[in-house]
């Protein structure tokens, strides 16, 4: 062999080997990035060519699959109630993903989870049968709230306290999911412009100012620290409060109320902002924050198991913003969910036990692969005299204060108002607040409820004329 013919031999098995190692680079590695990708038209097929588990609540499927008419998608995701409960499920659509439930629990509902094979499934490398998600959603408290909110722009969660069991998530205006199931861009369009957001889950994914609901993490500050010892202790609290470092003063609502030197329970119940202002300013930010973190501010993984957006207690304040701070307003700003696991934590004993709204996941024979309720962590936030003393200034509220639209003949209610200031110099419709609690028969549930807008005019806006009666019906539902 000549050394022309050798020299192109040896080029030729070079060139051999070079395509040996590509193709296995594209079959091995960015085989599995094509079929990973996001726009790979086979991975929807394979989702859709199989009915889907499904999302169950009270012991329902709130969800399932049908058949399709046409095209190479086999099968559509379908809602029951969907507007009801879009807050929980989230969608499933062929053309815009997953969100909620229906994304964090994807491949468990779609049998791709590896939890779900059988031995045969792994060899095989077929697809094993979905599974389903189990909640902890109560039907009866979910619709309670959804009709009470009605035409209103709000949200509303409900917890038991005891085990940290989600009971309710109320996000209105809702949607139905079944519109944009097989990905009809019109509806989706229209969702997706509507300036009132239905496809935003207020209830955890959408933070306001809580307004005076705040001023309860502020007492329970002030009871742990000592600045005070007890609800019924006399305050130091001028009316108006003159702002530290600002010309300008915190007053009250009503002018007429008994704020002046009020104490924690009096300040309580006629929502006074020169006591809580003072009080946070008297504590400093430092106490404030450490208190308002220890209830679930300022953590940015909070997983329930849909991940909530992040309730905010701001730091680097000057003490004018600290009193601001005190009554709910400056930059502190918290979702339904945060204000219901405030109250929880009070009812409770002074223990939180952290919310999750799923009970268990299971294959398609009813198997549980995980139980979230054996995994609630329990932390206990402040002490149980101080949530005692708290729960006591609560009912006072609900009794004979601002909260009394939240009375409940036969059980024991417990709130505290909010009317948060909205817009530039407070221009636009407050936002209206109420969180609390209830107990009746051996039974308690922990509520928050946020109305951001009614048709109610703007005079007739208040946590107990908006957003009370919401309240009572959720916990009326719960304690039945």
């Amino acid at each position: 062999m000549n050394k022309t013919i050798r020299r192109a031999s040896v080029f030729t098995l070079l060139l051999v080997f070079a395509l040996l190692i590509r193709a296995t680079w594209v079959q091995f590695y960015d085989g599995r990035a094509l079929a990973d990708d996001k726009d790979n038209r086979r991975n929807t097929i394979a989702l859709y060519s199989e009915p889907l588990g499904n999302i169950v609540v009270g012991g329902r499927s709130v969800t399932g699959s049908a058949r399709t008419e046409s095209g190479d998608l086999a099968y559509k995701r379908t809602y029951t109630d969907g507007s009801l409960y879009a807050a929980v499920t989230g969608y499933s659509s062929q053309a815009f993903g997953a969100t909620q439930l229906e994304g964090v629990y994807r491949d468990l509902l779609d049998g791709t989870d590896n939890r779900l094979k059988s031995v045969l499934d792994t060899v095989t490398n077929k697809r094993a049968d979905p599974g389903n998600v189990i909640t902890t959603i109560d039907p009866d408290v979910q619709k309670a709230a959804y009709d009470a909110l009605g035409e209103k722009k709000g949200a509303a969660v409900a917890i038991d306290p005891t085990t940290g069991r989600i009971l309710a998530v109320v996000s209105t205006p809702s949607y139905d999911p079944s519109r944009i199931t097989t990905g009809d861009s019109a509806a989706w369009e229209e969702l997706t412009k509507d300036a009132d957001k239905p496809m935003t889950n207020r209830a955890l994914r959408q933070p306001l100012p809580p307004g005076s609901t705040f001023k309860l993490v502020v007492a329970a500050a002030a009871l742990e620290d000592g600045l005070y010892s007890s609800v019924d202790e006399r305050t130091e609290s001028p009316d108006p409060y003159p702002l530290p470092q600002s010309s300008d003063t915190l007053g009250n609502e009503n002018p007429s109320a008994p704020c002046e030197n009020a104490s924690i329970r009096v300040a309580l119940q006629y929502s006074c902002n020169n006591v809580f202002g003072k009080m946070a300013v008297d504590l400093g930010q430092d106490k404030v924050r450490e208190m308002a973190e220890k209830f679930g501010f300022n953590d940015d993984a909070q997983d329930v198991p849909v991940r909530a957006y992040t309730s905010v207690y701001p730091s680097d304040m000057d003490k004018a913003q600290t009193a601001l701070s005190g009554i709910g307003q400056f930059d502190v700003t918290a979702t339904p969910l945060q204000m219901a696991m405030v109250s929880a934590a009070i009812v409770n004993g002074g223990k939180l036990v952290s919310p999750h709204m799923v009970s268990q996941i299971t294959n398609s024979g009813g198997d549980v692969l995980e139980n979230y309720d054996d995994q609630a962590d329990t932390e206990e936030i402040v002490s149980s005299d101080t949530a005692e003393q708290l729960q006591s200034a609560m009912r006072t509220v609900v009794a004979d204060g601002t909260g009394t639209n939240a009375q409940i003949s036969g059980a024991t209610v417990g709130g505290k108002t909010g009317t948060a200031q909205h817009g530039e110099n407070n221009s636009k419709t407050p936002y209206a607040w109420f969180t609390s609690y209830g107990k009746a028969d051996g039974k308690e549930v922990a509520v928050a409820v946020l109305v951001e807008q009614s048709d109610a005019a703007r005079s007739e806006v208040s946590g107990n004329g908006l957003a009370a009666p919401v309240a009572k019906a959720m916990m009326r539902a719960a304690l039945r």
